[in-house]
């Protein structure tokens, strides 16, 4: 019985970390090329490393789930509700340097897109996101 509930709980402890992947990858700001539409790269001011793993969805009060996490890649799955979902890897280049590649629905259309990210320094003071 006991086991079984260690092993129900697995999945939700897993949700709860920090990639061991993303561990030595801190927010900033990030420049971000590949996005669909886009007419270069965007810079995102990101506090929580993870909310690039769901670009696609960003702004969107997402629930989201540990896959699979080695030592340089990881793989998360995302839902936001009626707004869609997503299934992401990380890849870590580098601590400043990433590989995102997503897929999933958004708006009722889906997506699949490959994406670049480069820390290029910190946030303004004025762009961080207030602390509650």
């Amino acid at each position: 019985m006991i086991l079984a509930f260690g092993i129900a709980l697995a999945p939700a402890a897993l949700a709860a970390m920090q990639p061991t992947a993303l561990a030595k990858v801190s927010g900033g700001l990030w420049e971000i090329t590949g996005a669909p539409g886009g007419q270069g790269a965007i810079r995102q001011c990101v506090a929580d490393i993870l909310t690039l793993a769901q670009f696609e969805h960003r702004g969107q009060n997402c629930s989201r789930s540990i896959l699979s996490d080695g030592p340089s890649s990881t793989r998360i799955d995302y839902k936001c509700g009626a707004a869609g979902f997503g299934q992401t890897q990380v890849d870590v280049i580098t601590p400043r340097s990433l590989r995102i590649s997503t897929q999933g629905i958004s708006d009722q259309l889906p997506f699949n897109y490959v994406l670049q990210a480069h820390r290029v320094g910190d946030c303004e003071k004025s762009s961080l996101p207030p602390h509650h």
